[in-house]
């Protein structure tokens, strides 16, 4: 069952969290990166993601018929944080896109399964909450995607504590789950 692999690996949420956190502590305590700084901090982050999303997977395969899903889409996060380690020196626009890029599917997953899961748990909402936050950073982004350097650190800064303080509650809510008794 879907709701006891959730609960066995409630730890990868609140991985995900510290680390979105500590990127965004990062970036707002050095508002100054320069572009290249604020790329190599970024695919740290999204590495670090896709490598707990494919753990979370690999361990729930076998009560998640969509654990191949989620496995690709840590798989994309891993090769999106290569990409920007690829090319450092990668602009301004395209770091921006390779980042709502990310938070828009990131978001999108994370609302899916929210819905998922809306009959099996209580407290759903911090994940829908969690892809919201991701989309609406997403919209921002693309909607002025040339914003001062300083505002773009700030905005990336806020999204990744945000969503990494939601991670962490939704992670420690699956952990106080009750067992379920075996069917």
């Amino acid at each position: 069952m879907i709701i006891e692999t959730l609960k066995r690996h409630w730890w990868v949420p609140v991985i995900r969290g510290i680390a979105a956190i500590v990127f965004g502590v990062i970036a707002f305590a050095y508002p100054g990166l320069t572009v290249a700084t604020l790329v190599l901090f970024f695919g740290a982050w999204v590495l670090i993601d896709g490598v707990f999303r494919i753990a979370g997977a690999i361990g729930g395969r076998a009560s998640d018929p969509e654990w191949g899903f989620h496995l690709v889409i840590g798989i994309i996060g891993i090769i999106i944080g290569f990409l920007t380690f690829r090319a450092p020196q990668i602009t301004a626009l395209a770091l921006i896109i390779y980042i709502a890029a990310w938070a828009l599917m990131i978001g999108a997953t994370e609302i899916a399964f929210a819905i998922k899961l809306r009959r099996e748990i209580k407290g759903e909402w911090f994940l829908i909450l969690m892809g919201l936050a991701s989309i609406i950073f997403a919209v921002m982004l693309l909607w002025n995607p040339i914003p001062g350097a300083l505002a773009l650190v700030w905005l990336i800064a806020s999204y990744a504590i945000v969503f990494g303080f939601l991670g962490i509650i939704f992670g420690f809510r699956l952990r106080s789950l009750p067992t379920l008794p075996a069917s």
